[in-house]
């Protein structure tokens, strides 16, 4: 651990920030854009999903620039979109125009989803990489509990018609500061070896604090050696790592969460609390969120990755199912802020803190960047047709949509048990010879 390592996890892990900001910031502007643009329900939920479709674009596309010009000048352009975008929507004229810039935030959140981890996880000492990486994911719950905290100052100014888009625009600030700290971290050293750049790549883990950079840089070579000349991620070669980036991002998004982060305020008032009430609800979640994928980093490395999946599928299934047997029986609101406590604690513990570490680690370094597009994609591809879903399921039964989880989580513990295998304490070159 030196100071150029712990910069540039901070900073990679920074990106995550504006990543759990920009998505979370939702849940406190759908009623004032429901009221300024007169939206049904269907019209907010293109409103909340438009970003994910966004998103999914740009999770889709990130790993052609983050393998031809590296993570960290494609992470620079990243923060230019999140600044573009938190003022344009700040500024937005009509819904087109707010939808436009949401696409464009949810642009720069899918590319950080998949540069950010994969960044990190290369620059990372295997025996800490499950925590750095991890670092990425706590601070993507912190940006949420950010986007929480100020979501209820700004309601607390009473802005009137402002009050949306001011919590939309507050999220240029940290794109700013973002965007300034990238510069001072340097370019991930397995990319600068896979681009043939030698000599700076083993400046650069000197740096890090490898003990001999000369001989990491050659097994970095010897592992690029053995793929092929021009890399594609391929079903024939990488089918093992394609299913388990896709088993992990769906199911990720199978627990509801993104889906009930969105929609935290209504869930509450559905159960009839108030604004004011929801709003602090909603802050007392991404606290539980925000530091249970805080311990969930202390033990992943010693734990592993496949053991939190399977006790997090257990609890995620039990409180999914009691939410759902509130909202289906009309009977036990009192006991729905504890049980969501509960979820949100399991999924931080489980799913939260392993998915974007999981994906960097299983596909080879040629590859790595696309593999990280493939499993991100999936997950932004599953959220938005959730999110955009959720409001209309929800509308006929309230309940429904939990039933719908519950079961997941069951499925998804059974396949993780049957076909998950664990890449804890285990070099990326290691992995990316075969799982």
């Amino acid at each position: 651990m030196n100071a150029t390592l712990i910069r540039g996890v901070t900073v990679g892990a920074l990106v995550g920030l504006l990543f759990g900001f920009d998505t979370a910031v939702i849940a406190g502007t759908t009623s004032g854009v429901r009221d300024a643009f007169g939206l049904d329900a269907g019209g907010v939920g293109i409103t909340v999903s438009s970003a994910l479709w966004g998103t999914l674009v740009g999770a889709l596309t990130a790993g052609i620039p983050g393998d031809r010009y590296g993570a960290r000048t494609s992470l620079q352009a990243i923060a230019l979109l999140y600044i573009l975008s938190g003022i344009g929507c700040l500024l937005a004229w009509d819904w087109g125009s707010l939808l436009v810039f949401r696409v464009m935030a949810g642009l720069a959140v899918g590319a950080s989803s998949v540069l950010a981890p994969v960044y990190i996880a290369e620059i990372a000492p295997a025996d800490k990489r499950g925590a750095m990486v991890g670092a990425f994911q706590l601070n993507v719950v912190f940006g949420i509990l950010v986007a929480y905290l100020s979501n209820f100052f700004v309601a607390s100014l009473d802005l009137g018609a402002w009050d949306w888009r001011v919590k939309f625009g507050v999220t240029a600030i940290p794109a700013v500061i973002l965007l300034a700290l990238l510069f001072s971290i340097p370019h991930s050293p397995r990319w600068l070896a896979a681009k043939h750049r030698a000599r700076e790549a083993a400046a650069v883990l000197a740096s890090l604090g490898d003990p001999d950079p000369d001989r990491s840089v050659a097994a970095y070579q010897r592992a690029d050696d053995q793929q092929t000349s021009a890399p594609k991620l391929s079903w024939a070669k990488h089918r093992k790592p394609i299913l388990l980036a896709f088993a992990v991002a769906a199911f990720n998004q199978l627990t509801g969460i993104n889906a009930i982060l969105y929609y935290l305020n209504d869930i509450f008032a559905a159960a009839g609390f108030s604004g004011t009430s929801a709003d602090l609800q909603a802050i007392a979640i991404g606290a539980a969120n925000f530091v249970f994928t805080g311990l969930a980093l202390t033990v992943i490395d010693r734990l592993g990755r496949r053991t939190l999946l399977m006790i997090g599928s257990v609890g995620l299934a039990a409180t999914l199912a009691g939410t759902a047997a509130i909202f289906l029986s009309g009977e036990g609101e009192q006991y729905l802020l504890w049980l969501l406590l509960a979820y949100i604690a399991f999924f931080a513990f489980s799913s939260g803190a392993v998915i974007w570490v999981y994906i960097s680690e299983i596909f080879p370094t040629d590859v790595r960047a696309r593999g990280q597009s493939l499993g991100s994609s999936t997950h932004w591809a599953f959220d938005a047709v959730i999110a955009g879903g959720f409001p209309l399921v929800a509308a006929y039964s309230r309940g429904a949509p939990f039933v719908v989880f519950a079961g997941a989580m069951v499925a998804q513990l059974v396949i993780v048990f049957l076909f998950f295998p664990e890449t804890k304490q285990r070099s990326l070159e290691q992995l990316g010879q075969g799982l």
